[in-house]
């Protein structure tokens, strides 16, 4: 125990401070891209649906060292689109704390827009259909009826996105590297810490992360509690 506090007190918080700012920051660009592509998805034609829905998904089953080789291939500066980002906007990609946030949220996306989609489809269509007889716009409905009543879906797919972002390691490693204090999150630290034999300070960072997923699932098995609830006395 005392090793433990030790420990504790000399530990650098870098890792967490990063892995928190890149997990919300994804989290904020999966939630409105997620929510938008779920919409467009349902309503487009079979075909269309299909080719979507599974380039959308594609991350999700992907090594994601291998969505991590495609993202370098895009970025990097020295192919064409890293390039133009770089010369002309002197934006940089590779290695920064900008790359995190992309890789964590191509890799957290397929989340949220699974689960926002899922909850979109299970919409009585007759609750939409009842707004728009009382003179409703269509952006009016989709913000006061629709997200409302698949509030618990888009919830659950929000946490799922936080903590899948949070935990992100393969694809943040190959696009934005592991710099201490500046792309180092905490699963890139357990990592190289095991690699230099402290497993004492690993085991720090993995109580801490086994902790968070617990708060995370918590919240989660609270929101869909709550449906459960709301769907029994219905």
């Amino acid at each position: 125990m005392e090793a433990w506090i030790e420990v504790i007190k000399n530990l650098d918080w870098s890792p967490l401070f990063i892995s928190l700012k890149t997990g919300v920051a994804a989290t904020v660009i999966s939630f409105f891209l997620g929510v938008y592509a779920a919409r467009r998805v349902i309503k487009a034609t079979p075909k269309v649906k299909a080719v979507a829905d599974g380039l959308l998904t594609l991350p999700m089953v992907l090594p994601p060292t291998v969505a991590g080789f495609f993202l370098l291939l895009i970025f990097s500066k020295r192919r064409p689109f890293g390039e133009f980002l770089y010369a002309n906007f002197d934006i940089k990609i590779v290695q920064t704390w900008l790359g995190c946030i992309i890789a964590a949220t191509v890799i957290a996306f397929p989340l949220m827009y699974r689960n926002a989609r899922g909850a979109f489809e299970q919409i009585d269509e007759d609750l939409v259909c009842a707004a728009r007889t009382l003179g409703m716009s269509e952006p009016r409905i989709f913000w006061t009826v629709v997200v409302p009543t698949a509030g618990p879906g888009i919830a659950s797919g929000t946490i799922l996105t936080f903590a899948r972002a949070l935990g992100e390691y393969g694809a943040t490693s190959m696009l934005a590297g592991n710099i201490p204090g500046k792309t180092g999150t905490i699963s890139q630290k357990i990592a190289m810490v095991i690699q230099d034999g402290d497993y004492l300070t690993a085991g720090v960072w993995v109580f801490i992360v086994v902790v968070m997923a617990f708060v995370i699932i918590f919240i989660m098995n609270i929101i869909t509690g709550n449906k459960m609830k709301t769907v029994k006395r219905w």
